[in-house]
């Protein structure tokens, strides 16, 4: 069952559900701004009321107002603050997961490594934002000529040099943001760079040890370093050099703003309280301009974060919701099949079709890119064909949804990636209701468990991620059992014998043929010769496109260097496999004849 996504963006449906509240903050704010003129009307009252009339009861009741005022317009702008926090917070909650899936969705395919893959990070900065003080002073920005227009009302001269030094504060910001934004971001991409390196030589510390590349490398990667930090420094430079003189010009203005105050007062056209009080509205106009000149960085970077989530929601819908299908029949049917490149200017795979019924085994042979690996993950749904179809059990690849996958689908990637958790979590997929049964006898069936006991903890022993903390081989063997975790109706085996031993891969053809004697239907992408024995069938590829097909003991012969004498038990053994199929396997046959 298709449900269609909403047309309507949905970062903007979450915003909207905080509607009310950014109405509220919106309101506290303009209370916030109404209440900040307190302190220039108290200065105004003092210096012209208190200090003429000397009068102390005046003096009393004039502070206990400004008392009660100033407090409640710090429980009003904490109040503000809070809410921005929240609302911050829930935004983030509301999409976390739905960006997490679209990022993971986004990250499958050939062009995966386009795609930068922080949105997760970008949706953190924009919370940051929220719960920092750059909303406030961009809510509080627009009151910028409210409190411009009362200097006015004191004195024009007073109003136009407020104006008139606010724009050179201004323009000196915009200098500043322009004359640091180059240098900073070549700064950061090349500290990035650096830090690349870097990790790249930690994780090969191996290679780079055994090779003698460390010198070289470590040259490379400290002329990054030092580029990285010459940058830096330039930038560092130009704003610090630019922010002294904005603060050397703040003070000064402030400081002309009394001096044009007391030439009015000595001319009769100010008292000293509207003096004092116009000082002290110059600095509140100015604040939510250095403050959100200040934060400026924080606001690009939770502006571009915000576009980029938008952009990856929109580019990622939600799935359609597929219908809950049974338990599909092992038959997996493969009609001219085309996977692109990253470019999507051309095909890595093309013209593929093969069948693969119940309980067989059909082989993916060929040479280093021929798009054994390509295939692999299109079985895996994890590359979406650009042109024919993937059918399993009758529906196509795509109907199914997650649950096909994690129930009824084994996929063994040429690079096995371990996760951070134990033995028995990364063979049951995480999956909190697995039985210690059910993941026994998976890490049987790859002949893992043996290996297993010997571990530190056997099936509770930690793994770190990615390399797992094991070795090739043992790492190989713990994926092969998380493939046949739970009995998958497909297994889709990328040379899983890689990095086996002789009796590692004993084991991977015992698996396969008790997989087969089930009922289950299996894909074999091989490069070494003797996984070929329990495969019935053999598919050639060579540069994307399908060379041979048909029964192991036809195609054999056909390939170069597959003639030699110890390879004929190979031939007979996968003959005997694909004995069975007689006349229902006659269009295979056909093809391998026919090539």
């Amino acid at each position: 069952m298709r449900i269609e996504a909403s047309s309507r963006s949905e970062t903007r449906a979450v915003l909207a559900r905080y509607r009310g509240a950014l109405v509220t903050v919106g309101a506290l704010s303009a209370a916030v701004n109404l209440l900040m003129l307190t302190g220039p009307l108290f200065m105004l009252q003092i210096y012209d009321r208190v200090l003429t009339s000397r009068s102390e009861a005046t003096l009393v009741a004039l502070l206990a107002i400004v008392v009660y005022l100033y407090g409640l317009k710090g429980l009003l702008d904490g109040l503000r603050g809070r809410i921005l926090s929240r609302v911050g917070a829930g935004i983030q909650a509301a999409l976390d997961e739905r960006v997490f899936d679209a990022s993971e969705r986004a990250a499958r395919g050939p062009g995966h490594g386009l795609r930068s893959g922080r949105e997760l990070g970008e949706l953190e900065t924009v919370r940051t934002f929220l719960a920092s003080p750059a909303p406030g002073a961009i809510l509080d920005l627009p009151w910028t000529p409210f409190f411009l227009a009362v200097i006015f009302v004191f004195h024009p001269l007073l109003g136009w040099l407020a104006v008139g030094g606010g724009s050179v504060l201004l323009v000196l910001a915009l200098v500043n943001r322009w004359a640091t934004k180059a240098p900073q971001e070549l700064a950061t991409a090349l500290s990035a760079d650096a830090e690349r390196r870097a990790e790249d030589m930690r994780r090969q510390a191996d290679t780079v040890r055994s090779l003698g590349m460390s010198g070289p490398l470590r040259g490379r990667w400290k002329a990054v370093r030092e580029a990285a930090l010459d940058r830096g420094m330039r930038a560092s430079d130009a704003g610090g050099g630019l922010t002294s003189a904005s603060k050397a010009f703040r003070l000064l203005l402030q400081s002309g703003m009394l001096a044009l105050g007391a030439w009015l007062v000595l001319h009769g056209e100010l008292t000293p309280g509207a003096m004092i009080a116009a000082s002290i509205l110059l600095g509140r106009a100015l604040q939510p301009l250095e403050q959100t000149i200040a934060q400026s960085a924080l606001i690009q970077r939770a502006r571009a974060g915000w576009l980029s989530v938008s952009q990856l929601l929109a580019t990622t819908p939600l799935p359609p919701r597929p219908m809950s299908l049974p338990r599909p029949e092992a038959e997996l049917r493969v009609r001219d099949l085309a996977v692109p490149s990253p470019d999507r200017r051309h095909a890595l795979l093309q013209g593929v079709s093969f069948d693969a019924n119940p309980g067989e085994a059909v082989a993916v042979v060929g040479p280093s890119g021929a798009g054994k690996s390509t295939l692999a993950k299109a079985l895996a749904g994890l590359w979406p064909p650009a042109h024919g179809e993937i059918r399993f059990g009758g529906a196509e690849l795509s109907s199914y949804g997650d649950a096909f996958y994690r129930n009824h689908l084994g996929y063994l990637p040429q690079e096995v990636v371990l996760f951070a958790g134990s033995v028995a979590e990364n063979i049951a997929r995480f999956d909190q209701g697995a039985s210690e049964e059910a993941v026994v006898r998976a890490a049987m069936a790859a002949g893992a468990h043996e290996m297993i006991l010997t571990l530190p903890d056997t099936y509770d022993t930690l793994l770190e991620g990615g390399s797992g903390g094991v070795s090739g081989g043992q790492r190989q063997r713990i994926g092969l059992a998380r493939a046949l975790y739970d009995d998958p109706a497909l297994l889709v085996l990328d040379e899983p014998d890689a990095s086996l031993d002789d009796a590692g891969t004993e084991a991977l053809n015992r698996a396969i043929s008790q997989a087969k004697a089930a009922g289950r239907t299996v894909v074999v992408m091989a490069h070494r010769r003797p996984v070929l024995a329990e495969c019935a069938r053999i598919l050639v590829l060579e540069g994307g496109r399908m060379q041979l097909l048909g029964p192991s003991d036809k195609v054999l012969p056909r390939i170069p260097g597959y003639r030699r004498p110890q390879l004929a038990a190979v031939g007979e053994r996968g003959a005997l496999a694909g004995a069975g199929e007689g006349k229902a396997d006659s269009n295979a046959a056909g093809d391998a004849d026919g090539n």
